[in-house]
This record gives structure tokens, sequence and C-alpha cells, in this order.
């Protein structure tokens, strides 16, 4: 079986995973990221937290953090899909009679 119609089908889903985190997901991520980082800072120094070094780092690693891991999520999954949509939709060759 070729498999170059399921290998475009996942490429052709990692670019559009791609494009829908980039439009509708890298906001919310780091917006989460960020809001887990001010409760991790507020953990280790005090509530509210104040404007520092280390809790703008603490911040700054959260966002990072949570755009990264939402983006290989979203980016894995349409792969994924796109990959199995492909090997579905690949035609498939004649079956061989023997004599």
């Amino acid at each position: 079986m070729d498999t170059s119609m399921a290998k475009q089908g996942a490429y052709f889903g990692a670019s559009a995973g791609l494009t829908i985190f980039g439009l509708f997901g890298l906001m919310p991520s780091c917006l989460l990221g960020g809001a887990m980082g001010l409760t991790i800072a507020g953990m280790i120094s005090s509530i509210p937290v104040e404007p520092g070094i280390l809790a703008r780092m603490i911040v700054l690693v959260s966002m990072l953090a949570g755009a990264v891991v939402f983006g290989i999520l979203i980016v894995t999954a349409a792969a994924c899909l796109g990959g199995i949509i492909g090997s579905i939709v690949a035609p498939r060759p004649p079956d061989r009679l023997t004599p």
C-alpha cells in the first residue's frame, strides 16, 4: 500500500493545526500559562505578587510553557487526524487473483 497519501494528509493536518493554533490558540494558551505562573509566583512569595525579577521570570516561563504545550497538542492532534483521513482516502491497489 502506498503511504504517500497518508503522509500528505499528515502534512496538511499539521499545517492546518499550526494555522488554527496561531489564529485561535496562542492568546488563550499564553493567558492560561500566565495565570498559572502568577499562581506559582504567589505560592513562592506572597499574594499579591510583587513586581520583582523572580516573579516576572516565573510568569514568562509559564507563559512560554503553556504556549508550547498547547501548540504541540493541537498540531499533533491535527497531524494524526490528517494522517488517518489520508490513509482512509488513499486508493487501494486492486486485489490480484491467482490462477
